[in-house]
C-alpha cells in the first residue's frame, strides 16, 4: 500500500518497489528484506545481516507466510519459495539483487493470472532490468562486519544489429564469516539476458539463465529459554571432544555438566557439532512476447528449473558403527527438475480488456537421506564428500506432481479512471510419490536408526472455480478508492517423510504406521481455501500522500501437523485444524515538505484468530479458539526518512514488531523488538572518460544492536517451550560499497 512518490507507486491494493528504494538499503540485501521494510503488513526475519540464510528467512505479507503466496519473475513462475526448494525457488537465489528493476507486493488477495499452486492471499512480482542500448557495465565492490565482502560485475552488449539484439552478463560473489560460532556463508550467482525485439515492433523474445550456487555452515535454532539462558547459542564446533561428550549426553538423557540448572535434556541435545546447507539452482527460460494484431497480444513462457544440494548436520541420536563415536553425520541429497510454460492472450476491445491463460507444470523431487561417520578424533565433513556410492542410505522419497492451471478475466474501463475487473481460475495438481527407500529396521543394530515415518501415496487438490473481483477508481485528480475479493486455494505441500506440515510428512508411531494414517487421511482431508477481503483509500499530492486499507479474511481448512489419537498410542498426524478469521488495517503516510525530504509512518494492525474448539493433542482435546495466529506480530510501525541534497543521499528506516506467539495456545510469546538500518551515500559523477556515476555508500543494519529472534524454521508446538525452532538475529553491522560504471 506504498503510496505514489518519486520512488514508488501503487495501484488498487498493490505496493510497487522501484530501483531507488532498493538502492537505499545495503548492497546485497534480499529483495524480501526491502520490501519488508519498506511495505505495511510485510514482515522478514532472518539470521544474517543481508538474509541471505533461506533456512531462517521467514516472511509474511498479512499474516501468509512465503509458503502461502504466489510468485512471478519475468513471467516465469517462482514456486514455493521457502527453504529446501521442493517445488520452487526463492528470489535470492534467482536473480541478483542488482539486475532487479522493480518489484511489486499484491497485498489483497493475488490475482488469477498468477501461475501459482501455493496462492491463499498475497502475491510477489519481480522484473529484472533489460539490456541497455548502449554498450557498457557496472562493477561493485563491499566490505562489511565479519569479514564480509561482495563483489558484483555485469556488462551490457548495447544493441549488436539492426535487429536490436542486446544482452548483458552479470556475477556476483557474496562472503561473510557467521556473527557467531564457526563457519561462514558463500554465495555465488550469474544472471544471463537476451533480448531479441521483433521487427516492426511486433514484440520481443528473450532468453534467461539464471544460476546460484550457495554454501552456509549453519546457525543453530534454539528454544525461547536457551536464548535467555544460554547467551550465544551455537554449533560446537571446533571442539569435537565437547561434541562428542555432549553427544554422549544426549544419548543418555542427561545433561552436560555446562549448563545444568540451565537447559533441560531436550534443549542440550539440540546442540551439537556442527550443522549446513548446499544448494545449486539453475534456471533457464524463453519468454516470448508478440502482438499477433494491434490489439491481440500472445505471452508464452517456457521454463525449466534444477536444483540440488546437500542439507543436514549432525545427528546426537545415530552412533557411528566403526568408530563407535555417539553422534553421525546426516545429510539429504535433494534433487528437483521443475519444468513448465504458460501461455496467454490478451485482446483489447474498446473498453474492455479481455485475458486468459493457462499454466502446466511438471516437478520431480528426489531426497535421498544418507549417513557418513564420524571417526575418534575427526568429524566427517560436512561440505564435501558426498561422491555417488559414498555414505549409507537411511531412508529415500520420491515424487512427481503435475499441476495444471486456467484463468480468464476482463478488465472493463467504465469510465476514465475506473475499472473493474472479474475473473476465475481453475486449478488443478495430483502428487504421486513418498517414501521409495526405507533401511531403518536393517540400519537399527549397527547405526541406532529409529522411525523413520515411510509412507505413500497419492494426493489431489482441485477447485475448478476461483473467482476474483476488484474495483478502481481515481477521481478528482489526486484521490483513489479500490476493493478486492477472491477465493484462493492452496495445494498440498510435499516434502520428506520426516518434514511434518505435509499430508505426507512425519506422521504415525512406530506403533501406528504412517501408511494407515496417511491412508485415513486421504479421505477426509480438503485443500486449505481462503476469502480475501479488501477495501482501501488512497490520497496522492506533491506535498502529502495518504493511504488506509483494511482487510478481512476467512480461512478454510486450515490444515497443522498435530500429535493425535488415544493416550496410550499417541500419534503424529495431519489434520484439519479448523477455521481462522483475520481481520486488519493498514495506514501510511508520507509527507514531502520540501525538495529532496520524504517521510513516511506507517502502522499495521492484525488481528488472526483460531476458531477451533476441539482439536485432538496427545489423547485429548484442546481449545485455540480466540488464540491469535502463530508469528506474525499484531502490531508493526515502520518509519522511513529519505533525504537528497544535490549528489548526496541519506536514508534511515526502522520497524517495531509486536510479541509474536510462538505456540498454538499463545502460552510462549516472541519478545517484541525494533530493527533499524541507516545508509548514506555519494555520488562523484563522471570521473574522466571512462567511469561515470562513481558511487561510495556506507550503511548499517540493526543499528540500535537489538537482541531479537530473527527467524524461525519449523511448526509451531501445541504449547510449551520444548521447541527449538528459533533463530537469533544478526547484531549491529557496518558495510561499506564503491560502484562505478562505465
Amino acid at each position: 500500500m506504498q503510496v505514489t512518490s518519486s520512488h514508488a507507486h501503487s495501484t488498487g491494493a498493490n505496493v510497487v518497489i522501484s530501483r531507488a528504494v532498493i538502492d537505499h538499503f545495503t548492497s546485497g540485501s534480499s529483495p524480501l528484506q526491502v520490501l519488508a521494510a519498506t511495505a505495511p503488513g510485510v514482515s522478514f526475519g532472518s539470521s544474517d545481516a543481508l538474509g541471505m540464510d533461506t533456512a531462517a528467512s521467514t516472511f509474511y505479507v498479512r499474516g501468509f507466510n512465503q509458503s502461502q503466496l504466489g510468485g512471478m519473475i519475468d513471467g516465469i513462475p517462482m514456486g514455493g519459495f521457502g527453504f529446501h526448494n521442493w517445488y520452487g525457488l526463492n528470489i535470492d537465489q534467482i536473480e541478483i539483487q542488482d539486475n532487479i528493476q522493480s518489484m511489486s507486493v499484491s497485498q489483497g488477495a493475488g490475482a488469477v493470472d498468477i501461475a501459482s499452486g501455493q496462492t491463499l492471499g498475497g502475491a510477489l512480482t519481480f522484473h529484472s532490468s533489460d539490456p541497455k542500448d548502449k554498450a557498457g557495465g557496472r562493477v561493485s565492490q563491499s566490505f562489511g562486519s565479519y569479514n564480509g565482502f561482495r563483489t558484483f560485475a555485469r556488462v551490457d552488449s548495447g544493441i549488436l544489429n539492426s535487429s536490436g539484439t542486446k544482452f548483458y552478463a552479470s556475477y556476483a560473489r557474496t562472503s561473510q564469516n557467521l556473527w557467531k560460532g564457526y563457519g561462514d556463508q558463500r554465495e555465488n550467482q550469474a544472471n544471463f539476458k537476451l533480448v531479441q525485439p521483433y521487427l516492426q515492433g511486433r514484440g520481443k523474445l528473450t532468453a534467461i539463465f539464471d544460476y546460484s550456487g550457495f554454501t552456509q555452515y549453519n546457525f543453530l535454532t534454539m528454544t525461547k529459554n536457551m536464548w535467555l539462558n544460554y547467551g550465544q547459542v551455537a554449533m560446537l564446533k571446533p571442539d569435537y571432544a565437547k561434541a562428542v561428550r555432549w553427544a554422549a549426553d544426549a544419548q543418555a538423557g542427561t545433561v552436560p555438566t555446562e549448563v545444568q540448572g540451565k537447559l533441560s535434556a531436550d534443549e542440550a541435545s539440540n546442540i551439537f557439532w556442527d550443522g549446513s546447507q548446499v544448494q545449486r539452482n539453475y534456471l533457464s527460460a524463453l519468454v516470448n512476447e508478440y502482438n499477433i494484431l494491434s490489439n491481440f497480444k500472445s505471452d508464452t513462457v517456457l521454463y525449466g528449473h534444477v536444483s540440488n544440494g546437500d542439507y543436514g548436520g549432525t545427528n546426537n541420536f545415530l552412533t557411528s558403527p566403526t568408530s563407535g563415536v555417539p553422534m553421525v553425520l546426516q545429510m539429504g541429497h535433494p534433487d528437483v527438475r521443475r519444468i513448465g510454460f504458460t501461455q496467454s492472450f490478451t485482446l483489447k476491445l474498446h473498453n474492455n480488456d479481455i485475458q486468459s491463460g493457462v499454466w502446466y507444470q511438471n516437478n520431480t523431487f528426489n531426497y535421498p537421506t544418507r549417513l557418513y561417520e564420524d571417526g575418534v578424533d575427526s568429524a566427517h565433513s560436512s561440505l564435501s564428500g558426498f561422491k555417488k556410492g559414498t555414505g549409507t542410505t537411511w531412508w529415500a522419497d520420491s515424487y512427481n506432481s503435475n499441476t495444471f492451471q486456467f484463468y480468464l478475466k476482463d478488465v472493463w474501463h467504465i469510465i476514465p479512471g475506473m475499472t473493474l475487473e472479474g475473473g476465475f481460475r481453475s486449478l488443478t495438481q495430483t502428487t504421486h510419490g513418498g517414501t521409495s527407500v526405507d533401511n531403518t529396521e536393517a540400519l537399527a543394530s549397527t547405526w541406532g536408526t529409529y522411525y523413520a515415518h515411510p509412507v505413500s501415496g497419492s494426493m489431489t487438490s482441485s477447485n475448478a472455480f476461483l473467482p476474483h473481483f476488484s474495483f478502481d477508481y481515481h477521481f478528482l485528480d489526486n484521490h483513489e478508492f479500490y476493493w478486492d475479493i477472491a477465493e484462493n486455494m492452496r495445494t498440498y505441500d510435499y516434502a520428506t517423510q520426516t518434514d511434518g506440515g505435509t499430508p505426507w510428512g512425519g506422521l504415525g508411531n512406530a506403533n501406528n504406521s504412517a501408511q494407515q494414517v496417511f491412508n485415513e487421511n486421504k479421505s477426509k482431508l480438503r485443500p486449505e481455501r481462503t476469502w480475501n477481503y479488501v477495501v482501501g483509500y488512497r490520497y496522492n499530492s506533491a506535498l502529502f500522500s495518504g493511504a488506509v486499507d483494511f482487510y478481512h479474511t476467512d480461512y478454510y481448512n486450515r490444515l497443522a501437523g498435530i500429535t493425535s489419537g488415544p493416550v496410550n498410542n499417541t500419534y503424529s498426524a495431519y489434520l484439519n485444524v479448523g477455521r481462522e478469521t483475520m481481520n486488519g488495517a493498514d495506514v501510511l503516510g508520507t509527507i514531502r515538505p520540501f525538495h529532496g525530504l520524504e517521510i513516511t509512518n506507517s502502522f499495521s494492525w492484525n488481528d488472526a484468530q483460531y476458531k477451533s474448539n476441539a482439536i485432538p493433542y496427545n489423547g485429548r482435546t484442546i481449545s485455540i479458539k480466540g488464540k491469535h495466529q502463530v508469528f506474525y506480530p499484531k502490531f508493526m510501525y515502520k518509519a522511513n526518512v529519505n533525504y537528497t541534497y544535490r549528489r548526496a543521499s541519506f536514508n534511515f528506516n526502522t520497524t517495531y514488531s509486536s510479541a509474536m506467539a510462538m505456540t498454538y495456545t499463545n502460552d510462549v510469546k516472541v519478545p517484541s523488538y525494533w530493527t533499524s538500518s541507516l545508509m548514506a551515500s555519494y555520488n562523484f559523477g563522471k570521473i574522466g572518460h571512462a567511469l561515470q556515476d562513481l558511487k561510495v555508500s556506507f550503511s548499517v543494519n540493526n543499528l540500535f544492536n537489538q537482541n531479537y529472534f530473527g527467524g524461525y524454521y519449523g511448526a509451531a508446538a501445541m504449547s510449551g517451550d520444548d521447541n527449538a525452532i528459533l533463530y537469533q538475529a544478526a547484531p549491529r553491522e557496518y558495510f561499506g560499497t564503491l560502484s562505478a560504471e562505465f
